[in-house]
């Protein structure tokens, strides 16, 4: 088993530490990892991305061109990395600020409405938690334990207090996510 994914979106959405809560995971699940983000010099508001490689083998290389999965937070990101998907892939997109949706039929596309429903409830700061439990619904790859557990370790010290808030958040992105011939529009 090899899943090559990628998580795009907006700096501040916390694709990079999505993205590192997965290798921490994956890890602590005795799996080989691959973590490459990449950013623009903007940080927050600028766009980023990682690509994060989960495999029961050896990693040969960490740059990848086409993914098995996208995990995609905004419209750029969707625009630049909808073709990158291998048919037969997989397709997550939050709904907020999407101004054209996934056309793509040879890929599984998903919709989670993570920053409306982190909003909704308060909980902005684990927007991307709720993401990260819709893809843990739909690829059951990381077990929730291990997860917990890399947020522990990504997470300092001080934030640890918000790891029930994140917890929760996971739990509800399990439950958010819909394919995308189900949901309007």
């Amino acid at each position: 088993m090899t899943e090559e994914i990628v998580i795009a979106g907006f700096g501040g959405q916390g694709v990079l530490s999505m993205g590192k809560i997965m290798a921490y995971s994956g890890m602590m699940q005795d799996m080989e990892v691959s973590w490459m983000p990449s950013y623009g010099p903007e940080m927050r508001g600028g766009t980023a991305n990682v690509n994060v490689i989960l495999s029961d083998e050896r990693i040969s290389s960490p740059i990848l061109r086409s993914f098995d999965t996208a995990i995609i937070l905004n419209q750029q990101s969707l625009d630049k990395f909808e073709h990158a998907v291998k048919p037969g892939g997989m397709l997550i997109y939050d709904g907020n600020g999407i101004t054209r949706h996934p056309e793509r039929k040879d890929i599984t596309v998903y919709r989670i409405d993570a920053a409306e429903e982190a909003s909704k409830l308060k909980m902005q700061k684990v927007f991307n938690m709720f993401v990260l439990g819709g893809f843990m619904k739909v690829k059951p790859i990381l077990k929730t334990e291990y997860v917990i557990k890399g947020l522990k370790k990504s997470l300092p010290e001080r934030y640890h207090s918000l790891i029930p808030m994140n917890e929760d958040a996971i739990k509800r992105g399990m439950e958010l996510i819909r394919l995308k011939s189900e949901c309007i529009g």
